[in-house]
């Protein structure tokens, strides 16, 4: 499953569900986007490196931005950020997910449904 960094954040301020969710997934992906998301919300070094070190510790692979996601993310921006203001981040990701086939778990399901080749696995925190 590949996670919204949302997901994420959650872990990080301590929701006992957001944590189970991830435990008990046993294959563990975030997007490159994601990635830098996380890093992006740190407040200083030793925040970088207890991310890294969760990322670690849990096995995800972060997946990198080859050139299909990046097309793909194009598109949709093209077809949903006027219509459904879609942003860039959420594309990328989107687009991770469906070039890999795997399911994206969001807490942010309005940020994704216009896409109708992406499966969701909505998270309620």
């Amino acid at each position: 499953m590949l996670f919204d960094t949302d997901v994420l954040i959650f872990v990080q301020h301590g929701n006992r569900k957001a944590a189970a969710l991830v435990e008990h997934t046993d294959q563990r992906y975030i997007s490159t986007q994601t990635y830098m998301e996380l890093l992006q919300g740190a407040k200083n070094k030793t925040q970088h490196r207890i991310i890294q070190q969760f990322l670690k510790d849990f096995a995800f692979t972060v997946l990198p931005l080859t050139e299909n996601i990046g097309h793909r993310a194009s598109v949709y921006v093209e077809e949903y950020a006027l219509s459904d203001a879609m942003r860039a981040g959420d594309t990328i990701i989107a687009a991770t997910a469906v070039e890999h086939h795997l399911p994206l778990s969001t807490a942010n399901a309005q940020h994704f449904r216009p896409i109708k080749e992406l499966e969701l696995k909505l998270f309620k925190p």
